[in-house]
């Protein structure tokens, strides 16, 4: 495609952290053996503080946390504040909130509401933790049929904010989301200019949503990438057979196919340790991977089996 979308380089540039799996003792992904045996605050916080080592050092300059991804934000700020790093875009989510109580086996993890008292509380708490080191908040898991898309004074807080305003995607419609939620606008103004969805290999239908979306000017993030785990755990044949030609695991070669996007401008990776931190980083070695457009599910089938995948 012209414009825009011309073929990108697969850059450190358009790599970024994200905390999911290391700010709470429990997260839906699969393959995360190398998380601390404990799961304990300290531990934790520790092996985050490891990976965000790592990551700065090998050159990733974006950390995206989010209000429910248990204690991500504190121990982000805590980093920030002890190491001092230059050049950082730290971004957040607000719309969850996490009431796991530190439990793996805690009933209920997170909560949604996206009202404007929940917002109003947790950017009141991001912005304790992280202040000026914020450059994007997203409404977490915006749906086509969110409360939000008619709720004016909530639009208007959001409008006034000092940093740029975006929103997460999720679910099997995420292309009517991410087209509803762009086209939203207030005083004359686009009142998103990023959006972050989850497109993998296993599912790809908002991809031509998140092109459009790139083309008219929004920074698009991809999340979940490696589809939870499942393509770095049990990856299909061809992904297995790629990644054994590039002598890399299959982890790279999704995140290739990936970074392989030129709609994509930024790519979350979600590593357990430093190990799987590692692991991702080799995607930057992958030569640009064809589409394998064939390996995408139906999104029903996919988001349902994502719905079913335990916490732990």
């Amino acid at each position: 495609m012209a414009g825009r979308t011309a073929q990108r380089a697969a850059s450190i540039e358009r790599l970024a952290l994200g905390l999911a799996a290391l700010g709470r003792p429990a997260y839906i992904n699969v393959g995360r053996d190398e998380l601390p045996a404990d799961r304990s605050i300290d531990a934790m916080r520790a092996a985050s503080w490891e990976v965000l080592d790592r990551a700065y050092a090998a050159g990733v300059r974006w950390i995206d946390v989010a209000r429910s991804y248990g204690r991500a934000e504190e121990f982000l700020a805590g980093w920030l504040a002890d190491r001092s790093p230059a050049g950082l875009t730290v971004s957040s989510k607000w719309g969850y909130a996490y009431v796991g109580d530190w439990r793996l086996d805690a009933p209920v993890h997170e909560v949604k509401e996206h009202s404007l008292a929940r917002f109003t509380q947790q950017w009141a708490e991001t912005s304790a933790l992280l202040g000026p080191a914020l450059s994007l908040y997203q409404v977490h898991s915006l749906t086509a049929d969110s409360p939000l898309f008619d709720d004016v004074e909530l639009q208007d807080a959001l409008a006034a904010l000092p940093v740029r305003v975006g929103f997460s995607t999720s679910g099997p419609r995420q292309a009517d989301t991410v087209r509803r939620g762009l086209s939203l606008e207030r005083h004359g103004r686009p009142l998103f200019t990023a959006v972050q969805s989850t497109w993998n290999l296993l599912e790809q239908s908002v991809g031509p949503a998140l092109a459009e979306a790139h083309d008219a000017g929004a920074h698009v993030l991809v999340k979940e990438a490696l589809a939870n785990g499942r393509l770095a755990v049990s990856p299909p044949a061809p992904v297995a057979e790629l990644a054994a030609e590039h002598r890399v695991g299959p982890d790279a070669v999704a995140l290739a196919a990936v970074l392989a996007q030129p709609w994509a401008d930024t790519v979350l990776l979600g590593p357990a340790g430093p190990e799987q931190l590692h692991g991702n980083l080799a995607a930057l070695r992958v030569p640009a991977v064809p589409g394998l457009a064939d390996l995408a599910e139906d999104p029903e089938k996919y988001w349902t089996y994502r719905a079913a995948l335990a916490w732990a």
